[in-house]
């Protein structure tokens, strides 16, 4: 037998295990596939030909469509071109890397900042980074899977908290003895319920301890604060919180992310980050689309007030009609199901009377707890909002689902 011949059974055998893996995860309702968009304004899209209102979308404040974010972007492509070419320590490293990163430590009320790629980046950057072998990382249970990851890869010890339970931290904190660092991780806005963390409680409770604290204010940026800039800047916590890191690619409507947080720390991140060093630059249109978008999030407070005339609108009306929310606070918002398939039956239903919500299904989150996330916008109007509570009650009555237990 040839080698040939061998190399073609092998790869054989190894697609006919991926095929089976495959075939388990339809067989419990769990195979993901990609949706295609093909065109649309962010809350009006195209999907699968038609075109529906958009309701699973992260771009909080409409900015990725906004004509000065658009402008800005052409006039950086005529500059410098599509892309960066090289890593930020090589060559990739523009001056409009430099001007963004100046803008977002004055916004976040820090030394310095610096990008990333994205937010699974910085996470994973940052974690790895600052600790490791001897060292404690306290991470709320309903962390997004970057930061999880980043602990897992980082190989500190690896502590998981009660979601949002500071007496939880509390207790792991002074039951062991770690002769390294110790970190808290935490999201702001908690990406998949909607609530926020009390960040103000375990801040304070770090610093008895000396644990540094990192928060993730991916779905904070743009949506919490007097000038957007989100929950730390919310509570007052700017120089309280050791890591800052936020999104490009939600309520600033791009791409990337950052990291603001001392001086001292931002160069040992240039020095230690393996996500930063060793990844090909953002390029600078990317860069110039989020200085429009930060500027506009500032100047343009009306829409974080029609976010949350939005955002109130649908709570009291989800509320009103008996759905089961959970604990949100945010525009993030769970219709909580809790069976899987009958979830993604609701979603597709949905899909078919006009609106996009997708279903969320474990191991997103907790088995039992699959829910539609719902997110809303600054530019959904209300006759948007009205019509899609018609059709969740239409659906729930038809469907006998989404219901709140009594």
């Amino acid at each position: 037998m040839t080698p040939k011949t061998l190399s073609n059974q092998r790869t054989k055998a190894w697609e006919q295990r991926i095929a089976d893996d495959l075939r388990a995860l339809e067989d419990r309702h769990l195979l993901r596939r990609l949706r295609t968009v093909e065109d649309g304004d962010g809350v009006r899209i195209r999907l699968d030909g038609r075109e529906v209102v958009n309701c699973s979308s992260n771009d909080y404040l409409g900015l990725s469509h906004h004509p000065v974010v658009v402008e800005a972007v052409h006039q950086a492509v005529d500059r410098f071109g599509w892309g960066a070419g090289a890593s930020r320590l090589i060559s990739g490293s523009t001056s409009l890397h430099r001007e963004l990163e100046e803008a977002i430590a004055r916004f976040k009320g820090t030394e310095a900042a610096v990008i990333y790629g994205s937010g699974y980046l910085a996470n994973l950057g940052v974690v790895t980074a600052l600790v490791g072998h001897g060292d404690a990382v306290y991470s709320d249970r309903l962390n997004h899977a970057s930061l999880v990851d980043a602990v897992v890869l980082s190989r500190a010890r690896h502590r998981r908290y009660r979601h949002s339970d500071v007496s939880h931290v509390r207790e792991l904190v002074v039951s062991e003895s770690v002769s390294g660092r110790r970190l808290l991780a935490t999201e702001t806005v908690f990406s998949m319920d909607g609530d926020v963390a009390p960040l103000s409680e375990l801040v304070s409770a770090c610093m008895s301890w000396d644990v540094m604290v990192m928060v993730d204010e991916a779905h904070g940026t743009g949506v919490y604060g007097e000038r957007g800039a989100g929950v730390v800047e919310q509570l007052g916590l700017s120089t309280d919180v050791d890591v800052q890191m936020g999104t490009l690619s939600k309520a600033l409507g791009g791409v990337g992310a950052y990291v603001a947080g001392s001086r001292a720390l931002i160069n040992y991140l240039i020095n230690a980050s393996r996500s930063l060093i060793y990844t090909t630059a953002l390029p600078a249109a990317a860069m110039a689309a989020s200085l429009a978008a930060l500027k506009l999030v500032q100047q343009e407070p009306e829409r974080r007030q029609r976010l949350w005339a939005n955002t109130r609108f649908l709570h009291e009306a989800l509320r009103r009609e008996g759905f089961d929310i959970g604990r949100t606070e945010t525009p993030i918002i769970p219709v909580l199901i809790g069976d899987l398939e009958r979830t993604m039956q609701f979603s597709r239903t949905l899909l078919e009377a006009g609106f996009y919500l997708q279903g969320i299904r474990p191991p997103t989150v907790p088995q039992g707890q699959s829910r539609l996330r719902l997110t809303v916008t600054s530019e959904h109007s209300c006759s948007d909002l009205e019509r899609l509570m018609e059709t969740l009650t239409q659906l729930r009555k038809q469907f006998g689902i989404g219901l709140r237990e009594a």
